[in-house]
């Protein structure tokens, strides 16, 4: 396949937009409510690829897009495109009175690794209102009069509402809850006791509203311990939060202090509980002069604590900047594998994996309860979270649960996503940037490339998170809390990135899931629930860099397409349903024939019994305990 088709606006393409509309005039292909600025339509510009050199077209800017056309067709390169909101920062290079061929334009930083740099012509300052007006397009919230990204203005009209995708209440119920030890709770209702949180919260059943609420003064930005997930047989549960406020004189919180013995006990099979500190200690002990702190284990009865070591979002952010530099541009084989190590960022994925192991190892086999915790409890506290929540329970392995995991464990709790991707604002050096996501979504392509069969959905689908989280195409991932988002109307006027999911649902399926013989419910035995829990190999000889997301622009590595990955998976799909269909075929045949054989007066005879699916398929071989 011509490598052509990855920079090319394909029904999927390389960012993965779907849904677009025909051809204009121009041959650039526009999504609904998407229109070309008539000022920066067909400029004449020199598109400098790291790849191919120089290459000569036109550049078109919309209010999403920009694009470069070739006037050739190139071997790699024809249509070069990026959403708006994957810019990063934008520089001007070389004066009006600059020598030289194309010493004269504009370089374009993205978020997704890429960098683009065009030349013009320093006549008549041919960049000044393209650099000008592509600020205005890409900040809105810094330069632009409406504020508003391209999300509010894309008109397209799908069948699936994703923004009730989740629906925290159904999600409860799927864990029979609430139940004996744990109660629901409409407390925050108005995002009064904690505006990061979700409005609907699980807490032990026999706390009141006046504890929880002496509680929350005691953690940080009032974030504090409810229920993310329990254990369906020993009751073991996940429970997150924020840093208590303990300060440099080592305050204390009586009510704090009883409220983790509430979460102790509501797990009947331990007398423990472990406090799970996602940073390294001395981060921990740091975070004491500025108010933070750590629980002390003398205060808190049966409570060990463990520090986890992964680092805050400062050193994450040097760490991808350094990726980028590596994965884009012309790698030196010689040195890849030095300045990969440089960049730490396998090293970060590690200790992140290892630390969400160490929490279902707590849960799974010493059946005790957990509270995991960082600074704040938005960015550390969700990648650990949802990882031992995947690792734990197969529903979030499905198409449909992970989007689940995204919305409740990120979403609903408050994961600072317009401060963390820098949605529409011009402030790249801002301390505030960091891919944690990225990173938790790193971390899933770990595990699903380690249990190929044990997830629903494929690696498309990743892509297409990390692409949307930055292209302002979805309302899902602007704000930064659940209260900001309803505020601001995003269900009412923006699609969810879920809508396109699960429009296009059969474009994320993989084709190699083996499903689950039965349901991952409450009344499951310890012996069945353990043959769910998927526990991947955190040795740094099992992580791989994610070469289809950082490495996909570098046209010296060649990974393979995404049209091809989609053909082969179709392929296999196809043939899924064929073999399932023929399945079906025997059993019927089958079932028939022993009717048959009974009615024909062999009623007494001993025969063998018809097969059961488990009999006819192969079960998942990923179901079962993998050794750490």
């Amino acid at each position: 396949m011509n490598r052509n088709d990855n920079y090319t606006n394909s029904p999927l393409s390389p960012v993965l937009e779907i849904s677009l509309s025909g051809d204009n005039p121009d041959d650039i292909p526009l999504f609904p409510g998407e229109k070309i600025d008539s000022e920066i339509n067909a400029r004449e510009v020199t598109y400098i690829c790291p790849y191919e050199g120089e290459i000569r077209g036109h550049l078109y800017l919309t209010n999403y897009k920009l694009y470069f056309k070739s006037n050739e067709e190139h071997e790699k390169t024809r249509l070069v495109h990026v959403p708006l909101g994957t810019i990063k920062k934008i520089d001007k290079f070389g004066g009006s009175q600059t020598k030289g061929n194309n010493a004269y334009g504009i370089i374009i930083h993205c978020k997704d690794v890429r960098t683009l740099k065009f030349a013009h012509s320093p006549e008549n300052h041919s960049r000044r209102d393209v650099f000008e007006k592509l600020r205005q397009y890409a900040f809105p919230l810094t330069y632009a009069s409406t504020k508003n990204m391209f999300c509010f203005e894309f008109k397209v009209t799908y069948p699936v509402d994703g923004w009730s995708i989740y629906e925290p209440l159904a999600e409860y119920r799927r864990m029979n809850l609430p139940n004996e030890s744990w109660r629901i709770t409409k407390i925050n209702d108005k995002y009064k006791l904690c505006d990061t949180y979700p409005a609907i919260l699980v807490v032990p059943h026999n706390v009141t509203d006046n504890d929880l609420q002496a509680v929350a003064a005691f953690r940080s930005r009032a974030r504090l311990p409810v229920l993310s997930w329990i254990h369906p047989e020993s009751q073991a549960s996940i429970v997150r939060c924020s840093q208590p406020l303990t300060g440099i004189s080592g305050q204390r919180s009586t009510d704090d202090e009883k409220y983790i013995q509430m979460i102790m006990d509501a797990n009947a099979q331990s007398h423990k509980i472990f406090i799970m500190d996602a940073r390294p200690q001395t981060n921990a002990m740091a975070n004491r002069t500025r108010g933070g702190g750590l629980e002390n284990e003398h205060l808190y009865n049966n409570a060990e604590i463990q520090f986890l070591g992964i680092a805050s979002i400062h050193p994450m952010r040097e760490s991808l900047r350094k990726l980028t530099e590596l994965c884009y541009g012309n790698i030196d084989d010689s040195l890849f594998m030095l300045e990969l190590e440089k960049s730490q960022w396998l090293k970060h994925i590690q200790i992140i994996l290892s630390g969400a192991v160490r929490i279902v190892d707590k849960i799974e086999y010493q059946k005790t309860s957990v509270v995991v915790h960082c600074s704040d409890g938005w960015d550390r506290t969700s990648q650990l979270t949802s990882l031992a929540m995947l690792m734990l329970d197969p529903y979030y392995r499905t198409l449909t649960g992970f989007q689940v995991l995204i919305e409740k464990e990120w979403l609903s709790f408050g994961h600072k996503f317009a401060q963390r991707l820098g949605h529409g604002e011009d402030k790249s050096s801002d301390d505030n940037r960091s891919p944690v996501f990225l990173q938790w979504l790193d971390c899933v392509w770990q595990i699903q490339r380690q249990f190929p069969t044990a997830f629903e959905f494929n690696e498309t689908l990743l892509l297409v998170i990390a692409d949307h989280m930055y292209s302002c195409l979805f309302g899902t991932f602007l704000g930064n809390s659940e209260s900001t988002r309803k505020r601001d109307g995003l269900p009412q006027k923006t699609k969810s990135i879920w809508s396109m999911v699960n429009t296009y649902r059969d474009e994320f399926l993989n084709a190699c899931y083996t499903t689950a013989p039965t349901p991952y419910t409450i009344s499951m035995t310890a012996s069945s629930t353990k043959d769910y829990v998927i526990i991947p190999r955190c040795a740094a000889p099992f992580i791989e860099i994610w070469t289809s997301y950082f490495c996909r622009w570098n046209m010296n590595i060649s990974p393979q397409s995404i049209d091809q990955i989609r053909l082969r998976n179709k392929e296999l799909l196809a043939i899924r349903a064929a073999l399932q269909k023929k399945v079906e075929e025997l059993q019927n045949k089958y079932s028939r024939q022993s009717n048959a054989v009974s009615n024909a007066g062999h009623s007494n005879s001993s025969g063998p019994s018809s097969p059961s699916n488990s009999q006819l398929t192969n079960t998942n071989p990923n179901a079962r305990i993998v050794n750490i």
